[in-house]
């Protein structure tokens, strides 16, 4: 996707996320949002017509609306996200939706003064491990942690941690590569 582009996915996605928050917060149903924007993220995942639904331009905005709310209707979204997802579609914003989710998930997290992280790991963690890199993670941060971890066993060793703006890289990976360049600056 070209960066002018990116970026105006980005900002959509943003503003829908801020709107589609404050109107949850305000009517006392977040936690109601947040449940039925997880069960939408799920049929998004399991279903590739949806995914063709939101991501081509390809259907009028009369067919995405009549779609969305058969989705609306079926999975049992009624109320202000079933909404939101009505007037997402009506506007024609459906190709920016998962930023929208992407974006509303930030802003809940800030709200309830969690920070999330993307944890990069060699291998696998155990439970006891996650809990010991949350525990670092909120020192560092000062607030709590939520962390989400996938497995890259091009690591060798080591983690990546990206949090906010911040990127801490203790892969083997990297550090070989840092002895590599070193050694080729030297020799």
């Amino acid at each position: 996707m070209p960066v002018a582009t990116s970026s105006l996915t980005s900002g959509v996605a943003s503003r829908y996320a801020q709107s589609l928050f404050d109107i949850a917060l305000e009517s006392g149903v977040l936690a109601t949002v947040e449940d039925q924007l997880g069960a939408f993220e799920a049929l998004l995942g399991e279903s590739e017509d949806l995914r063709r639904l939101i991501a081509s331009p390809v259907f009028s905005t009369d067919e995405q609306v009549k779609a969305i709310g058969t989705i609306i209707e079926r999975a049992g979204l009624q109320g202000v996200f079933g909404n939101f997802l009505k007037v997402v579609a009506s506007n024609r914003r459906l190709f920016a939706l998962p930023g929208m989710i992407e974006a509303f998930r930030v802003i809940a997290a800030e709200h309830k003064g969690i920070v999330s992280a993307q944890v990069a790991s060699a291998f696998a963690l155990t439970a006891e491990q996650e809990q010991d890199l949350k525990a670092a993670l909120k020192d560092v941060a000062g607030k709590d942690v939520e962390i989400a971890v996938t497995v890259d066993p091009s690591l060798l060793g080591g983690l990546i941690v990206k949090m906010g703006s911040r990127q801490i890289d203790t892969s083997l990976r990297t550090k070989l590569s840092s002895m590599k360049l070193a050694l080729k600056e030297v020799g």
